[in-house]
């Protein structure tokens, strides 16, 4: 597996923002993505059988983990183990199997969905793209941009190329189409909690205010969409998880809608968001079951903080203010599905975490003028790693713990 620290440099954000199905990254993507390159492997099995461990089975059913397999798997048939005692060298992990119709082994595969989609595969060399950047902390890279006199923005399209402002206008798109959706769907989301969808309720409400309060009912209202879309099991970006998929949406469709922003605009705040994003994932984790809802929410509000910050047009140091501020706010902060849905405390964290990092940009912009942040971002990455290695299983993605314990369903 991946280490976090020393000789690794980030990927490219076309690693880091992905479009796929609800309601949860490491828990469809990953598992999606696994599926496919067992059947590139073994095109001529019979029949699979799949063993989830850790996260993905104790969550697996409210996560859709066992929907996406059939899914991907079908027609053929597939069996689904759910293995809630080894513990296997990361939380979510599953091994494939492919047969014959003599229910001969053809392949076994295990893989780790580490976060956001990626897979590891054991024993094999990261398959996840070539690592493109030289640097592996902020501080590192604003030390560069001030002997290159360049900006965030510049940086990331020295190292991506041109292209990377195509993919990312794709990825613009889709987390629009993606309110979009939810803001134009009403009914109950799927499962056994029988929660209704109100982004499109919570949107009249905003309509009908004024000033501050209906800006923040229409960013809540967002942020409620998307996440009711990716509860859904609906088409997501991973921002950077899709538990986490309704921050960066809900603060890009209100500067796109509301405040007439440029999508050239919008495309450059994507680039500063997933820098933070990377550097988040490349020295930590944005893995809720390694790191807790810290390493989700709390990474996505680091990266739409700085996003903010950037659209404010604010210096280079405030921009890493505003990120430290967005992650070191939701330092502990527990992953603790109620019932294995993505939707309690999920769909509603993304709101209040869509308002938190609007405060923690514009603090940054006032506190950054009369004092240097003692606490560098990159110092609170590390303490979020450190503190995510202390947090119980109960805590991490398990739905054992937290509301998930009191909450019955």
């Amino acid at each position: 597996m991946q280490k976090k620290q020393g000789g690794y440099t980030m990927k490219s954000l076309k690693e880091l923002f992905r479009i796929g199905p609800g309601p949860s990254s490491s828990h469809t993507i990953g598992p999606q993505r696994a599926c496919l390159e067992m059947l590139k492997r073994s095109p001529d099995a019979d029949h699979f059988r799949v063993t989830l461990y850790g996260s993905l089975a104790l969550t697996g059913k409210g996560h859709l983990t066992d929907a996406i397999i059939e899914k991907t798997l079908a027609p053929k048939p597939c069996e689904i183990i759910m293995n809630y005692t080894d513990t296997m060298p990361h939380p979510n992990t599953l091994t494939l199997c492919a047969y014959d119709r003599d229910d001969r082994l053809l392949n076994t595969l295990t893989v780790y969905s580490i976060g956001g989609g990626a897979i590891e595969i054991e024993g094999e060399k990261s398959a996840e793209g070539q690592s493109i950047y030289p640097h592996h902390s902020l501080d590192e890279i604003m030390q560069y941009c001030h002997e290159e006199n360049i900006d965030f923005c510049a940086y990331v399209d020295r190292f991506e190329g041109e292209n990377i402002n195509v993919y990312l206008n794709d990825i613009l798109i889709q987390m629009c189409r993606t309110v979009d959706t939810g803001l134009n769907t009403a009914g109950i989301l799927p499962g056994k909690l029988n929660m209704e969808r109100i982004a499109r309720s919570l949107l009249q409400e905003a309509i009908t205010c004024e000033g501050s309060e209906r800006e923040k009912l229409l960013l809540s209202a967002y942020a409620y969409a998307a996440s009711e879309e990716n509860a859904a099991g609906g088409m997501t970006v991973t921002a950077p998880t899709l538990g986490s998929s309704g921050l960066l949406p809900s603060l890009l469709y209100y500067y796109y809608y509301d405040l007439k922003r440029q999508r050239e605009e919008l495309v450059n705040a994507l680039k500063v968001a997933g820098l933070i994003g990377n550097l988040i994932k490349y020295n930590a984790t944005i893995s809720g079951a390694q790191g807790g809802c810290q390493a989700e929410l709390g990474a996505a509000c680091s990266m739409g903080a700085a996003m903010i910050a950037y659209l404010m047009g604010l210096s280079m140091d405030q921009i890493e203010y505003a990120a430290e501020m967005g992650i070191e706010h939701h330092l502990g902060l527990t992953c603790d599905p109620v019932g294995g849905y993505v939707m309690i405390p999920c769909i509603e964290r993304n709101a209040v975490c869509a308002l938190r990092a609007i405060d923690a940009a514009v603090l940054a912009k006032h506190l950054r003028k009369v004092h240097k942040n003692r606490v560098s971002f990159d110092m609170v990455v590390e303490t979020m790693n450190k503190t995510g290695m202390k947090l119980p299983i109960e805590l991490k993605e398990s739905a054992l713990g937290g509301l998930a314990s009191v909450i019955k369903i």
